[in-house]
């Protein structure tokens, strides 16, 4: 018996039997499931609201009311055996700063231990993470490298992406070579640690007391990719001031102009934007006519017209959906200059002045006493 309660925490299904236990216990605490994500509970009262957030076995919880916070944990406490840490400081490779005037997350402690497992902790740090002049392709004729090693750093710096978007555009573009990487695509990776050297500490920035108002951005670069070219669709969200979400993917089809590369855009920036809506709503933060944002007045202009084109015909149904929530008033997608659309942070390299611009406009900053 004792080896069986022992051999549970290495079946594969021992998190899913856990996650069962605690949900019947906390919606048997008056808590209701997330509508959108399924690890959410959520307790309204008239004395405030409380969340509990799951993690496998890690737990976040917060709330308006700390009698509520207490009582939550007096609760787990007479039901499982735990550990309560205190304030969140540290969560999953994440650190959590908690000041008076926001909440500041980075990854400051990772990327120091990044830098140093690829001995590049001395390098000279540069202002960009890739040069404007810089086009990665298959490069067949070039010198291959060390499969594995190329693959552990494009890991580490995908996870380093979770508060760091600035690297996204440059690290998905290295993810399309692992099959076969060759020094030239090493070298773009290298460049992106040369990057982080001087940057360790910056992190997403969320202030307090800001209203809180939902609006997304998209672009597309029209067959960006040297080998297939297909387009890559880029969307971000920002609440108030605030970058919240953010999104990179190569398109499934072959756009056969930049109209329908940033039709095809528009779409997956609006299924974000219905998903973040529905996740407000669980908070209790009710939002409409979603404004985003597109730089191209006839991928706007097809949206909101319900005649199909001849030229457009071909577009997966998928994609039209778009027309509907327009129509619903879900959201509205309006145009905006390109010198203002903040999607093209994860579309192309940029000059280094346009590059600060957009992590400003996105709350991506560095606080001057870097957590340790």
């Amino acid at each position: 018996m004792y080896k069986l309660k022992k051999a549970l925490y290495g079946l594969k299904h021992a998190p899913r039997q856990w996650y069962e236990r605690l949900s019947e216990f906390l919606l048997s605490q008056g808590y209701d499931r997330g509508t959108s994500d399924k690890t959410l509970f959520i307790k309204k009262k008239r004395e405030g609201i409380i969340l509990v957030q799951v993690y496998v076995d890690d737990i976040i919880f917060g709330s308006t009311n700390e009698e509520r916070c207490e009582a939550f944990v007096d609760a787990m406490k007479s039901e499982f055996e735990m550990s309560m840490l205190g304030e969140m400081n540290f969560f999953l490779g994440l650190q959590v700063k908690q000041l008076k005037d926001g909440i500041f997350i980075n990854q400051a402690k990772y990327c120091r231990e990044l830098l140093r497992k690829f001995d590049m902790d001395q390098c000279k740090a540069i202002s960009t993470p890739i040069s404007t002049s810089w086009q990665l392709d298959q490069d067949c004729a070039g010198k291959s490298v060390d499969q594995s090693k190329y693959r552990g750093l494009i890991c580490s710096l995908l996870y380093l992406t979770a508060s760091r978007p600035n690297i996204m555009f440059v690290v998905c573009l290295c993810v399309r070579y692992q099959s076969d990487p060759k020094e030239s695509h090493y070298n773009a990776a290298k460049r992106i640690l040369k990057y982080l050297q001087g940057t360790k500490d910056v992190g997403l920035w969320y202030p307090n007391n800001v209203s809180l108002n939902l609006t997304g951005f998209l672009d597309s670069d029209f067959a960006g990719c040297k080998v297939d070219r297909k387009s890559t669709s880029e969307t971000c969200h920002k609440l108030w001031s605030s970058l919240t979400s953010w999104h990179c993917k190569k398109q499934a089809c072959v756009a056969l102009s930049t109209t329908e590369a940033k039709y095809i855009a528009a779409g997956s920036c609006c299924a974000q934007t219905l998903w973040l809506t529905q996740q407000l709503s669980d908070f209790g933060i009710l939002l409409n006519k979603i404004p985003i944002n597109c730089d191209n007045t006839s991928a706007i202009n097809l949206s909101k017209n319900p005649v199909m084109h001849s030229r457009t015909k071909h577009i997966e149904i998928k994609h039209n959906f778009l027309r509907e929530h327009i129509a619903n008033g879900t959201c509205d997608i309006k145009f905006i200059g390109t010198e203002f659309q903040l999607a093209d942070l994860f579309t192309k390299p940029l000059a280094k002045y346009m590059f600060y611009f957009l992590l400003n406009e996105l709350g991506i900053i560095s606080l001057n006493c870097p957590l340790q």
